[in-house]
């Protein structure tokens, strides 16, 4: 079967914008690089139930978010001063967008018209720092839903996990704040489908903190795993962090070290590190599992290639397919 493979990129060098690619899932080949639209810098990409497509868009001291049609072509930009998003999620129930400023430590809420086009409704500034080097400032790096349909937030700059209420015109109400380590950096977070259990990738000090998730907004501590091998002292930032789809396995991107590292799900949702496979590539900013669960795709933001794995659904380890299929500056990748 052909998958279609969807990759945000830089436009820093060679890119023009956002690709689309063909995927076979019968052999894990990838072929068939084609430009959808011409766009600054469009990192990160979220598709609605409808197929409209929602990018960061940066350019001429102005960014923000970029709206288009399942067509790709362009409905709207709603830009303001000063760098664009960096992570964008779609609310289908609410017909709302979410998007993270990591360098206004801004979240952003959008109203979907009729369209698919947006408006901005609502912005939330983030206050504080933290010890790190680049917590100078506060850092939204995530805004998305719980499973239960809070909006969270996850700040790279203060440490903390912020989960709202939040109405369909786009008001807030804070409901909880989860601190985590002290200079961690907490960059993404995912959930386990059945036990109430969330794992936050932590970016500046490379770990996994496994979160007790109540299901009203609060998490609490209960493990602390590394992302890295024990003998490594080089530079590290985490980047994406995946879970299978039968949430038996969590998967993270190293760069620096440039690796994925392999946890399995264990017991009532601790996690054991199985494997860390070199991603053959540098600086693995993502990845993701084809939506059979049979391969994981990795691009690599500094060396223009994805990276394909074979994945065991029993095991949950990676064997290396290929690592030459390229992709100019891709740094987001979405199956649609």
């Amino acid at each position: 079967m052909i998958e279609t493979i969807y990759f945000g990129t830089y436009t820093k060098k060679t890119s023009q914008g956002i690709y689309c690619a063909d995927f076979d899932s019968s052999n894990g080949e990838i072929s068939n690089l084609q430009l959808v639209a011409k766009e600054d810098n469009p990192t990160y990409l979220s598709f609605s139930t409808e197929g409209n497509l929602y990018t960061v868009t940066n350019g001429k001291e102005k960014g923000g978010i970029a709206s288009y049609d399942s067509d790709f072509q362009l409905l709207n930009k709603v830009v303001e001063d000063g760098p664009g998003l960096c992570y964008i999620a779609v609310d289908n129930k609410r017909g709302l967008v979410y998007g993270a400023n990591y360098h206004k430590g801004q979240l952003n809420i959008y109203k979907c018209e009729e369209n698919g086009s947006l408006t901005l409704l609502n912005t939330l500034q983030h206050h504080g720092s933290g010890p790190h080097p680049n917590q100078a400032r506060a850092h939204v790096h995530f805004s998305d839903l719980t499973p239960d349909k809070y909006l969270i937030t996850c700040d790279l700059g203060t440490d903390e996990v912020t989960t709202h209420m939040i109405s369909p015109q786009g008001q807030l109400i804070e409901i909880g704040k989860y601190k985590a380590a002290s200079g961690s950096g907490p960059r993404h977070l995912v959930f386990h489908k059945e036990f109430k259990i969330a794992y936050l990738v932590c970016e500046l000090n490379a770990t996994i903190e496994v979160l007790i998730y109540d299901g009203y907004g609060q998490f609490e501590h209960y493990q602390t795993v590394s992302t890295l091998p024990d003998n490594y002292d080089g530079f590290n930032a985490c980047a994406a962090i995946r879970i299978s789809h039968d949430s038996r396995f969590v998967y993270v991107s190293n760069r620096g070290h440039d690796s994925i590292a392999v946890f399995e799900v264990i017991g009532d949702g601790v996690l054991e590190r199985r494997q860390i496979i070199p991603s053959a590539g540098r600086s693995p900013r993502d990845f993701n599992l084809s939506p059979d669960d049979n391969f994981l795709i990795a691009v690599h933001q500094d060396s223009d290639n994805a990276t394909v794995f074979k994945r065991d659904p029993k095991s949950g380890l990676l064997t290396e397919i290929s690592h030459d299929f390229k992709v100019p500056e891709a740094v987001c990748l979405v199956f649609k």
